[in-house]
């Protein structure tokens, strides 16, 4: 997978950008608050059609403007696509070779990316919250059915958190309702079970031995579903939504007290274990920031995997943050495999023996200039 060009209109920082002639390594190097990772995102967004960095869509649409537009060819292993998303506060509207997508979820998996920036080490030492969203952004990528049932969970689960509101203090034959929200919610619930244990599967037997490489074998990583509702190696959905019923039933009281729904695949969780000890509490900073490593790099062997082709590879700001030994296992990973985006502050900071030959792009106030 290899992205020729981009073009960015009132994209961020960007009025108008039109970039062609990347190589296979592309440094794109300017002091900060230039657009470097603007340029990176944009990138991201047109691949899974929203951003690494926000929520809200406005922060991506420039001052003054109604909409923002994204466009770049993309050469694929079956042929050329051209891809192309606006952002506006209607909505988005995507297309490929010119044909609008009626579904955004049919867009996306057009263009496979993998991003690391600093923030990834949230995805080991923070939240639970922001793990599920790093995992239904890979899966997303990959499996687009997993999206569909998501975006259906997360309709019944708001219509199933306004019900339980609704019924604190009502008598039990009202409570009817929730008996349908319930066989809806884990109808769609156990599929993104499923699936997240099938990649986390898939994901462990490349980031085991990334991990080994990475450290000299002297430490061994292992990811660990922590499923809210049944076992974490349990994958017969029949059985999953019976376990996932019988975890609502017994759960109805305290959730009609507290009006929100306490079991389910938003409150999952994904623990990592080095040599049996877990990284979140015990491990140190290196050690969090080498799992993050070992995760992407895992994602980039599954991608080619599932899809048979190499993703494009995202690197913003982060190789300056790793130490010589670390820059040098993740340049070899990429080189000569990998289409791969690198942000710096400057060519100083990076591993340059290892880049040469790179295409390099410098920054400044929105201007690209090589």
């Amino acid at each position: 997978m290899f992205v020729n060009n981009i073009s960015l209109q009132h994209y961020r920082n960007y009025d108008q950008l039109q970039l062609n002639a990347f190589g296979d390594v592309n440094l794109i190097i300017g002091r900060n608050a230039q657009g470097k990772t603007n340029l990176m995102e944009a990138l991201f967004v047109l691949a899974l059609t929203k951003s690494h960095r926000t929520s809200k869509d406005r922060e991506l649409i420039a001052f003054e403007q109604p909409s923002a537009h994204i466009a770049a060819e993309v050469e694929k292993k079956y042929g050329m696509l051209k891809l192309e998303l606006s952002v506006s506060q209607q909505g988005k509207k995507a297309k490929v070779n010119g044909l609008e997508q009626r579904k955004l979820s049919d867009f996306i998996g057009s263009l496979n990316v993998v991003m690391f920036a600093p923030e990834d080490l949230e995805i080991v030492k923070g939240t639970p919250g922001v793990r599920r969203r790093f995992l239904d952004m890979e899966i997303g990528q990959v499996a687009p059915s997993y999206l569909y049932h998501l975006q259906q969970y997360q309709k019944v689960l708001v219509q199933r958190n306004n019900l339980l509101k609704q019924l604190w203090g009502k008598e039990a034959s009202q409570q009817a309702m929730l008996d349908i929200w319930n066989s809806q919610l884990a109808e769609h619930g156990v599929k993104i079970v499923k699936k997240r244990k099938q990649f986390i599967k898939k994901l462990q037997k490349w980031a085991e031995g990334i991990h080994q490489g990475i450290t000299n074998g002297l430490e061994e990583l292992s990811l660990h579903y922590v499923p809210s509702f049944a076992d974490a190696e349990e994958e017969d959905e029949a059985v999953l939504f019976e376990r996932f019923m019988i975890k609502l039933s017994q759960m109805k009281e305290q959730e009609i007290r507290r009006g929100m729904t306490l079991a389910g695949p938003h409150r999952d969780d994904l623990a990592f274990y080095i040599n049996g000890k877990e990284v979140q509490t015990y491990g140190s900073q290196g050690q969090q920031r080498t799992t993050a490593l070992s995760l992407k790099l895992a994602e980039i062997e599954l991608i080619q995997e599932e899809i048979g082709e190499y993703p494009v590879l995202l690197l913003d700001d982060v190789l300056s943050e790793l130490d010589p030994y670390r820059q040098t296992q993740l340049i070899e990973t990429f080189q000569s495999k990998v289409q791969t985006f690198i942000t710096a502050t400057g060519i100083e900071t990076l591993n340059t023996d290892k880049l040469k030959g790179a295409s390099i792009f410098h920054v400044h106030d929105g201007q690209v200039g090589s």
